[in-house]
């Protein structure tokens, strides 16, 4: 091998090891008169093709956490980075690209667009990117939920859905930019067990057959023990750090 490819090669190596998202020293305070503080000195590195889940008591900082990591709020301290970026000084119109290209988001509740159709609150995040003509958007916005068994649904209104099928819509629309990462507050958190044991095989065949990483906030203890690793807070503060189910 020529010193150029092997510098090529190591570069790409390289780049498979630098986190998708990381945290360093991270700490967020909610002012008051009283301030709260809501994650203290945070550092974590999320890689690529990881199934992460968050734990930990109500109020131990868990989707503060997530928010940070999906620059949904900036730290008080500390950095949050992107694949080596730091973001926390970045322009808004900046930040707001990155969680367009890079972040998929799931809530515990789908939060879809209830005058929209479903198809068109897939294509939402793509129109907000604009890089897509109106025909392409239609086209992978019926790909995807056609891959998620809702492409017979495309046309109906959110509320003609069940639970879980909407909450499938939600994926569809956090896959709607193609990002490598999805981050998810209590993905199945107001589901029951059938549809949630339905939303979970989706968030796992994301990670274990599309390459993609899923960070999601849970406090189904069940569900995090059938992800690859945990992550658990307390007090605003990581506890453990632990791989579950080791792959590869």
């Amino acid at each position: 091998m020529s010193a150029a490819a092997a510098k090529d090669t190591l570069a790409v190596a390289g780049a498979a090891r630098m986190p998708l998202i990381e945290a360093r020293n991270v700490t967020r305070i909610l002012p008051g008169v009283v301030p709260t503080t809501l994650v203290h000195n945070i550092d974590l590195a999320i890689r690529e093709n990881e199934f992460v889940a968050i734990t930990g008591p109500s109020g131990s900082g868990k989707s503060s956490l997530l928010y940070l990591l999906g620059l949904l709020d900036l730290p008080t301290s500390g950095e949050v980075l992107m694949r080596g970026q730091e973001t926390t000084n970045m322009a808004e119109e900046d930040r707001a690209h990155a969680r367009l290209t890079m972040l998929g988001f799931v809530f515990q509740f789908h939060f879809l667009l209830p005058e929209f159709t479903v198809l068109e609150n897939v294509t939402l995040p793509m129109r907000a990117l604009g890089q897509l003509s109106a025909s392409a958007m239609r086209t992978r916005g019926g790909d995807l939920l056609g891959s998620l068994g809702l492409g017979d649904h495309m046309n109906k209104r959110p509320d003609q859905l069940s639970g879980g099928q909407r909450q499938r819509v939600a994926v569809a629309r956090a896959l709607a930019n193609e990002p490598p990462v999805i981050l998810a507050d209590e993905p199945t958190g107001s589901l029951d067990s059938k549809a949630s044991e339905q939303v979970f095989e989706v968030l796992r065949d994301l990670v274990h057959k599309q390459g993609k990483t899923v960070v999601a906030v849970t406090h189904d203890l069940s569900m995090a023990a059938r992800m690859d690793r945990q992550i658990e807070l307390i007090d605003g503060a990581i506890v453990a750090d632990k791989t579950i189910n080791a792959r590869g």
